[in-house]
């Protein structure tokens, strides 16, 4: 069996080695993340393995602190007459007493060198080019193991990306990576490994099977977030609530409708951000809060439809339901009273399984509930911002989730796809009607073709 690939993440303090681990792990707990120079005091390690097989081994490292002081020290271990490579230089020191206590963090990152395969040179592209990150260039340089410079914090607007560029090239550093571990490109790890397989050619395999794995899971990730979502539209566009027309029973119903629409867009929310390996802590917006993992705003206020550009439609929604994002559905039916009355009696009406109570309930005087296209609408919308946002989240992100409007319009305007028309006559899909038998089959069908539509757009 192949040995796994060993990789030392090393370079200065709090310049995000951490977070870089974080993000290619895609585990939010590795670790420490803060602010704080220093956070990282031992050698902590993460393996990424396929079916099984251990391809990689990332070994986060403490910052160097003192290259300058450490280089000056190195370059007088030679003995007269001597002439040490670095490798052999590294070794000497390691062996001292000053590599267990003026140097110790430094003797500790040497140590995961040497006993890796490569190393990732990680830098703050914020930072100017200081003479201090030279000498730790050639510090490392000394173990003799190929090092790939990863450029972090490239998103930023006060990064300094050119100016590193150069600096590297004059010391022999071509090949490099752009990688924000905040908000990683979405092909910034296959850049990543692609690197590292021109520097380690021995390794290509692995890495390249790493590569096809992450894939792999990413789509198998979006494939999933698209059925979550459209399970949500869904239960939703099914669920329906019989009341009968008396204001006091309307306005219980329509609150009761609301809370359950608010508690399975929730459901979906804490789906996704579990499918992404993020907390529910992790997310919050700007123009639509998540609160203790909670969206903030209320999916019903006429302000929240505004602000994503979606207008409340007119039409059917009626009465007390006007503004509260249901519609009331009442009689007046092209069949005479009495006609209908005899056809649901002689069975007439079997074939549409559930629709002859509906029915029945209408000529009774009682109205039915359903979700306002305008709420469809907007819940389509504040999942696919959520998925946009996990998407281009790093693992070592610490500010909250920002949700900005969508440009699109394919679910602000326009004609709803005809699955979700064909949902309001099928409550047997939704699991939020009371007394309902679940059809799973079916609902299984139209989820599948709904996830299809909302992949597309």
């Amino acid at each position: 069996m192949t040995k796994p690939l060993k990789l030392a993440v090393v370079g200065h303090t709090n310049v995000g080695k951490t977070s870089l681990l974080r993000t290619l792990t895609r585990d939010v707990g590795f670790g420490e993340v803060s602010h704080r120079p220093s956070t990282t005091r031992h050698v902590e390690g993460a393996r990424l393995s396929v079916d099984g097989d251990a391809l990689l081994e990332l070994y986060d490292t403490p910052g160097l602190e003192d290259a300058i002081a450490l280089l000056d020290y190195l370059e007088r271990l030679d003995r007269p007459g001597e002439r040490l490579d670095g490798p052999a230089r590294v070794a000497r020191f390691l062996d001292g007493s000053e590599a267990r206590q003026r140097f110790e963090q430094e003797a500790k990152v040497l140590r995961q060198l040497l006993a890796s395969d490569a190393g990732l040179y990680v830098i703050d592209a914020r930072e100017p080019v200081l003479a201090k990150y030279r000498d730790e260039l050639s510090v490392l340089a000394s173990c003799g193991k190929p090092l790939l410079p990863v450029l972090n914090f490239v998103s930023s607007a006060a990064q300094r990306e050119p100016d590193w560029r150069e600096a590297l090239a004059r010391l022999g550093l071509h090949a490099l990576v752009r990688f924000d571990s905040v908000a990683p490109p979405q092909d910034g790890e296959r850049r990543l490994y692609e690197s590292l397989a021109l520097l380690l050619e021995g390794s290509r395999a692995q890495l390249e099977r790493l590569i096809l794995d992450q894939e792999a899971q990413r789509q198998a990730r979006r494939q999933g977030a698209h059925r979550l979502i459209a399970e949500l539209l869904i239960d939703c566009a099914a669920c329906r609530r019989q009341v009968v027309s008396e204001t006091d029973a309307e306005s219980r119903a329509i609150t009761e409708l609301h809370q359950a629409i608010r508690q399975r867009e929730q459901r979906c929310v804490d789906a996704l951000l579990k499918l992404h390996a993020f907390r529910a802590s992790d997310a919050a917006a700007a123009d639509l809060p998540l609160l203790d993992g909670r969206w903030g705003d209320d999916l019903f206020n006429p302000e929240t439809l505004r602000q994503l550009g979606v207008k409340v439609g007119g039409g059917i929604a009626a009465g007390a339901a006007a503004g509260a994002g249901v519609d009331l559905l009442v009689g007046g039916l092209t069949l005479g009273a009495a006609a209908l009355a005899g056809a649901i009696a002689g069975g007439a009406l079997q074939t549409a399984r559930g629709y002859g109570s509906r029915l029945l309930g209408k000529l009774k005087g009682q109205r039915e509930l359903t979700v306002d296209d305008s709420v469809l609408r907007l819940l389509a919308l504040r999942q696919r911002q959520l998925l946009r946002a996990l998407e281009a989240r790093g693992h070592a992100a610490m500010d909250s989730i920002t949700v900005a409007t969508p440009l699109d319009k394919t679910w602000r305007e326009g004609k709803l796809p005809d699955v979700l028309n064909k949902a309001r006559a099928h409550p047997q899909w939704s699991p939020l009607n009371p007394g309902m038998k679940l059809n799973r089959t079916e609902r299984q069908e139209q989820i599948t073709v709904l996830a299809q539509r909302v992949e597309e757009t």
